[in-house]
């Protein structure tokens, strides 16, 4: 009885496991094998050079500035989504005024708050960046950021935006959250949606205030989807292409300013042809990824709470 509950299971997994592998696994292993290559990815044969493209990789400069920028953008961005997204979420569930029959209740209109902040999520990234490139025109008549300020008597913060060396990365980083945080925003409130009132109720009335039961109450009993959520953007933060493709000036400018990895890995691919040395980016990548993705389940572990 046993072993036919066994081969049960094996059947049954077999053939999405083998999917999986061809899939998924297979391109991983060929990725890494390219990397040990010197190929062009158009014509001819590649001729194995070990761990020559990592060692390049080691001592390359612009390698080295693109990937901080992609540590920057995994420290920050994440936290700033996730803080946003759970504000928002706690406003929207519980941040409203005391109504008749319940002590604890959201704020009016909260349904149609949580569409405007979930309305990015519905718009490819490719328009998204195209919006906010024109947001950021330096141009004081064209581009809405600075006549905006013009508008409203602060032309000294207009500035050039993406073309400024300081800031560009921040402003692409600004759109990165802005972009995602609505989806954390209904994720949260579906989650605080489960945890029950008389657990709120009950903080309230032995004279803990909002911010008590958000610490101690909400946080806690979210902590496993605010746990996911953080590896889910750190994978975005570290595959921000799309955004600086479009936005950044000639493609990770102003002078480097913006670069990140995979924009860094498709221009060694596609326009310097070399495929190899590409690929050991993207296995450079996927050790950073699964770092990350580690080190945040490992410490962000805590003891599980139920209701």
């Amino acid at each position: 009885m046993q072993h036919g509950k066994y081969r049960f299971i094996v059947g049954f997994l077999a053939l999405p496991l083998l999917i999986y592998a061809i899939f998924v696994i297979s391109p991983f292993v060929q990725a890494f094998q390219i990397s040990t290559t010197e190929w062009s990815g158009l014509r001819g044969a590649a001729k194995n050079i070990g761990l020559g493209n990592y060692d390049k990789l080691l001592h390359s400069d612009e390698f080295w500035n693109a990937l901080r920028h992609n540590i920057v953008m995994l420290v920050l961005v994440p936290v700033a989504t996730l803080a946003l997204g759970l504000f928002f979420a706690f406003m929207l569930n519980v941040g409203g005024r005391a109504r008749r029959g319940a002590l604890i209740t959201g704020v009016r209109g909260a349904s149609f708050y949580k569409f405007v902040y979930f309305f990015p999520q519905v718009i490819s990234i490719t328009i998204i960046s195209v919006i906010w490139f024109n947001i950021y025109n330096p141009d004081p008549h064209d581009g809405m950021l600075n006549s905006l300020l013009g508008a409203v008597g602060l032309d000294a913060l207009q500035s050039s935006w993406l073309g400024a060396r300081s800031i560009a990365l921040a402003c692409i980083m600004v759109v990165m959250v802005w972009a995602n945080v609505g989806f954390y925003v209904v994720l949260f409130s579906a989650a605080m949606a489960s945890i029950p009132r008389e657990i709120y109720e009950a903080s309230l009335l032995d004279g803990a205030n909002r911010l008590h039961t958000f610490f101690r109450i909400t946080l806690p009993l979210l902590w496993d989807t605010v746990q996911t959520g953080w590896v889910y953007m750190g994978i975005i933060a570290m595959d921000a292409f799309a955004l600086v493709q479009i936005m950044s000036v000639n493609m990770g400018g102003p002078d480097g300013a913006t670069d990140v990895v995979p924009l860094r890995l498709y221009q060694t691919a596609f326009r310097d042809s070399q495929f190899g040395y590409a690929a050991a980016m993207g296995v450079a990548m996927l050790v950073v990824t699964l770092l990350f993705a580690v080190l945040t389940m490992r410490f962000a572990r805590r003891e599980r709470i139920e209701f």
